[in-house]
Formats: C-alpha cells, sequence, structure tokens
C-alpha cells in the first residue's frame, strides 16, 4: 500500500485537508506549486525511519529534510510505520508515503516489502535514520538495485560491536553524524574511516521560528505561568531535568516549564520528584507539544541539561532562533552551537552550582542577556538553518551516487 501526496493520493489528500480551516489549505495549495519546480538533477529519495509521532528530534529532522528536498524538486518518499500524523503531513508536503511495519531489525515481513518497493522503485539514495531501519535497508540493499545508502546517527553513544559492524558494513556509502563530537565517537568506537562519515548540521526553519512572528503571552496565558520562565524540554533522565529542578530552586522568583511529557506514568515519576524538592508550585509539567515557536515565545530562558546522549540539542538551536538567551551543557556537540560566550551559555554536565549560576546571570544582567540572544539568531541563521542543510544534503547524495558501491561489485569483491 502506498499513500502518496502525487498521482493516485489526491482523493486522499483532499480529504485529509478538508478537515483543516481554509487558511491552512491556501498554505498548502502554496506549497504544493512551489514544491513542482523543475530540478533537472533531481534524485529519488527515500527518507526512512521506524518513528512516526513527532515527539521526537529525530522526526522532525527527517521530515525536514523529505519536504526541503521535495521543495527543490526532488522526488522523495518517506518510508514509516502507518500513522494518520506521518500520512497527513507526508501528503500536505506533497511527499509519497509507503507505511510499513518496521517492527524490529529481523522483521521478514518489512524485509520482503523493502525488497520489493526498492526494485519497483529504484531509488538513487534511501537514507536511513534510525536502527531498525538500517538494518533492514541495509540487507534490502545487497538484493535490489539501489544507487547510494546513506545512514545518519544524531546521539552520542558509543557504537557497540552490532552496530559497529552494520556502520562498517561496504554497503553503506556514507555515515552523516550532526555534529563533529559524534563522528568522533563512532569513527573511534565503530572503527570506521573518518572519510566514511560526513557532518551535516541539523538544521531550523528560521521563516518558522521567528520571534517576530509569535506573540510571547499565549503560551503564559494558557498555562497561567508569571514571571521569569525556564524552560527546557525533555525529561528523560540523561536529560537532565532533575538538576535543573535543584538549579531554579535557587532563584525564588523563577518558575520551570518542563515540556514533553509524554504519558501520564512520566508525568507521575517528574512530579513525585518535583514534590520531594518542594516545588510543585514552581514546576508546571506540559505534554508533548506541536506548537514549539509558540512555546519557545513565551519563555525568558532556555536551558538543556542533559548529561549524555545528545548530538546538538535541537531545543537550544530553535530557542536561539527565537532571540533567547540559552544554557546548554558541554554535552555531545552543544559545543559546536553555543560556540563563544556572545552566543549562550555553555556549563558543565551534572553541576548544579553551575547551573544555578548562570542562571544568575541571565536573571542579573537582562541587557547583556538579551544581547546575547540578538547575536544568537544571527549564528543559527548562519550556519545552522534548514535551507543550508538541504543544500548539504544534495551535495552529499550527488558525492554518493557517483562513487557508491553497488552489489554486482560486492559479490565480485568476496
Amino acid at each position: 500500500m502506498m499513500i502518496t501526496g502525487r498521482g493516485g493520493g489526491a482523493a486522499y489528500e483532499t480529504a485529509m485537508l478538508s478537515r483543516y480551516p481554509r487558511r491552512v489549505r491556501s498554505f498548502v495549495h502554496a506549497a504544493r506549486t512551489r514544491s513542482k519546480t523543475y530540478n533537472a538533477r533531481a534524485v529519488r529519495v527515500f527518507q526512512i525511519l521506524e518513528f512516526n509521532q513527532f515527539d521526537t528530534g529525530s522526526v522532525h529532522q527527517m521530515f525536514q529534510a523529505a519536504a526541503g528536498l521535495r521543495e527543490r524538486g526532488h522526488d522523495v518518499t518517506i518510508v514509516s510505520r502507518p500513522g494518520q500524523a506521518m500520512a497527513a503531513r507526508a501528503a500536505a508536503a506533497d511527499v509519497s508515503f509507503v507505511p510499513m511495519p518496521l517492527r524490529n531489525e529481523f522483521d521478514p515481513l518489512s524485509l520482503a516489502k523493502m525488497i520489493g518497493l526498492f526494485r519497483r522503485q529504484k531509488p538513487d539514495v534511501v537514507h536511513v535514520h534510525k536502527g531498525v531501519a538500517h538494518s533492514l535497508a541495509l540487507a534490502a540493499a545487497y538484493v535490489a538495485p539501489i544507487g547510494a545508502l546513506v545512514v545518519n546517527r544524531g546521539v552520542s553513544f558509543p557504537l557497540d560491536r552490532w552496530n559497529g559492524a552494520k556502520f562498517r558494513a561496504r554497503r553503506v556509502d556514507r555515515v552523516v553524524t550532526v555534529c563533529d563530537a559524534i563522528k568522533r565517537v563512532i569513527v573511534e568506537s565503530g572503527r570506521l574511516p573518518p572519510e566514511k562519515v560526513a557532518v551535516v548540521y541539523a538544521g531550523t526553519d528560521v521563516t518558522l521560528f521567528d520571534p517576530e512572528r509569535w506573540d510571547p503571552r499565549a503560551f503564559r496565558a494558557e498555562k497561567a505561568i508569571d514571571g521569569f520562565m525556564v524552560l527546557q524540554v525533555g525529561v528523560r533522565d540523561w536529560k537532565g531535568w532533575m538538576e535543573l529542578v535543584d538549579a531554579v530552586m535557587a532563584h525564588p522568583n523563577v518558575h520551570l516549564a518542563l515540556i514533553g511529557v509524554r504519558h501520564e506514568r512520566e508525568r507521575a515519576e517528574v512530579m513525585e520528584f518535583v514534590r520531594g524538592r518542594g516545588a510543585a508550585e514552581r514546576v508546571t509539567l506540559v505534554e508533548v507539544r506541536g506548537d514549539m515557536p509558540n512555546v519557545l515565545a513565551a519563555a525568558d530562558l532556555v536551558v538543556d541539561a542533559s548529561w549524555a546522549g545528545t548530538g546538538i540539542t535541537g531545543t537550544i538551536r530553535e530557542a536561539m532562533a527565537m532571540r533567547k538567551p540559552v544554557i546548554a551543557t558541554d554535552c555531545g556537540g552543544n559545543r559546536e552551537l553555543v560556540s563563544s560566550p556572545e552566543v549562550g551559555w555553555l556549563i558543565a554536565p551534572r553541576d548544579v552550582g553551575a547551573l544555578a549560576r548562570a542562571i544568575g546571570d541571565v536573571i542579573a544582567d537582562p541587557e547583556r542577556a538579551a544581547a546575547v540572544a540578538r547575536n544568537a539568531r544571527e549564528h543559527v541563521v548562519r550556519g545552522f538553518s534548514k535551507e543550508l542543510r538541504i543544500t548539504k544534503l544534495e551535495a552529499l547524495y550527488e558525492e554518493v551516487r557517483a562513487h557508491a558501491v553497488r552489489p554486482r561489485e560486492l559479490r565480485r569483491r568476496v
């Protein structure tokens, strides 16, 4: 089954879009019109990711790549688990969508479907974004004709033996990391040749994340939050939210909003810790949001206190684009984004005292905080924008297609 943004999927798209206001339908129509610009160097690209809910950075970045490439005239297909959210967004972006179970790395049904899809469509580039997608596409690529296989890596955890073998596979033409720090980790832990790994920074749509477009009062009014508001996205342990709660408690008039609580069990666990710290009146737990520019517009300060796993924290990049002062830990590739005191505060991970002092610095000198925030937006526009990312992906795809290893060549080497 294929749900497509082109050709046979018109009836489905019309039904889906009819649920939205006229203003939204007009925007989608305009986006489609722009996307049909002729591109003499267009390639057929598959973006494959098992996750299909827009509650994690990997999904947002995969979809951004798919939609951005389609806007430039490329033939783009998303392969992911069945889901209305992904199907609707793909249709609106004029991107083909193929639902596939992708249950696990050894899913025979999905492997058979992927081999058949590759044989029918003959993609120029297959770009995979997580472990299940990587395993299945790699196996399929040894059988079916594809141009090149590109594997994304967005977390800074070392590669174990199994993942190292997958990344070293000859059929993998290039590995893309979202920062230099991750490249160093996987080259060392996975014993990869450095030239096999390219760095393409994740991008922010600086026209969407633009402070002039959003009302800073809206989210505050919705959640009844007053005073100086600190905001962080993510409540997994390694996101450092517990250290942030302790740091905020050092400042009596500061309120903390923790964004991205995924379910009631997670809410209960976080609230148990918050109550234990006597912070229940000063911490607001917020559900996963689909309107992050609106949420960020309300913040006085945005923090990422992560101490493991991170690449470059997307929320920090987006907050900088929204002209907000930011504090990030020196974890993963955050140093590559918060690269000087002129664009933000960079502190050691798991150092509650340093985090509390940095919060105090922002509060104590609002003029400097505003100047740093202005610099931060320009920094993101110049080096971390969506458009720059899409341009680099286009160049990467062109390069790997020219030097891709074909299955027949692999058989000759054996």
